[in-house]
């Protein structure tokens, strides 16, 4: 009987050594398992950001200069590695900043607070895209090199003396009602519309600094899909047979 009577504050002890051990561990799991959680997302945002800053990014068309390629409030995909690490060709649907008065001034609108902080944070991930009103969406015509002209007499468009069938332009649209006749420079880009009777392209900038040619430093990147919405869903090709009989500059 003495024997059980000390048994039974021993027996207590490791009981309670056992609880004060589950107790432990219980929470280093919960630590471990809160630990995990932070990193898997913080893993997850960082690469978020990253995609954004070095493959891809989405933006909205703001405006009918590229039906009917692009419909108003579609949704894209831009390839944001090109024309650093992918060159761009001709046909290319290029999303860029404005090089200067092509614009002009963009309406500040005030939005609430959460509305704001929404928009930061959904753009700082690349899911929303709250600045494309700032960005243009264009079609590359011609390259570095390239003299690009519309003659009198013709309304088509000629490339180093080629004339092209742009298949992509809207229908009706004529592909040049303006005569012109340019040699794109270093490192720059020709761009239009697919709409042309609805584009302020580079025909219409030429008395700016820019002279109407993109300097690929404001080329964000190359559209290659819509994405939304559904029913609108394409990737977007380059036509380049409607190109490949134009020779080099």
């Amino acid at each position: 009987m003495q024997d059980s009577g000390e048994l039974r504050p021993r027996n207590a002890t490791i009981m309670a050594s056992i609880r004060r051990l589950l107790k432990r561990s219980r929470k280093n799991w919960f630590v471990a398992l809160l630990f995990d959680f932070v990193v898997i997302v913080g893993t997850a945002l960082v690469l978020s950001v990253a995609i954004k800053a070095f493959l891809i990014r989405s933006f909205y068309i703001p405006s009918g200069s590229m039906l009917d390629t692009l419909q108003i409030n579609d949704r894209i995909i831009v390839n944001v590695s090109a024309p650093e690490l992918f060159a761009l060709e001709r046909g290319d649907v290029v999303v860029f900043r404005d090089p200067g008065g092509w614009l002009g001034a963009i309406p500040t609108v005030e939005k609430p607070f959460i509305q704001e902080a929404s928009d930061f944070v959904l753009g700082t991930f690349g899911i929303t895209a709250p600045d494309s009103a700032e960005h243009l969406v264009k079609r590359v015509i011609g390259l570095p090199g390239d003299t690009v002209e519309c003659r009198e007499g013709d309304d088509r468009i000629f490339i180093n003396g080629v004339a092209i069938d742009e298949p992509y332009l809207a229908p009706g649209s004529i592909p040049s009602e303006m005569k012109f006749k340019v040699t794109v420079p270093e490192d720059s880009y020709w761009v239009m519309g697919d709409n042309r009777q609805n584009s302020t392209d580079s025909r219409y900038h030429q008395d700016l600094p820019s002279g109407g040619f993109v300097n690929k430093e404001y080329v964000v990147g190359r559209a290659i899909l819509v994405s939304w919405p559904v029913e609108n869903w394409i990737f977007l090709e380059n036509f380049s047979e409607t190109f490949k009989d134009v020779p080099k500059p």
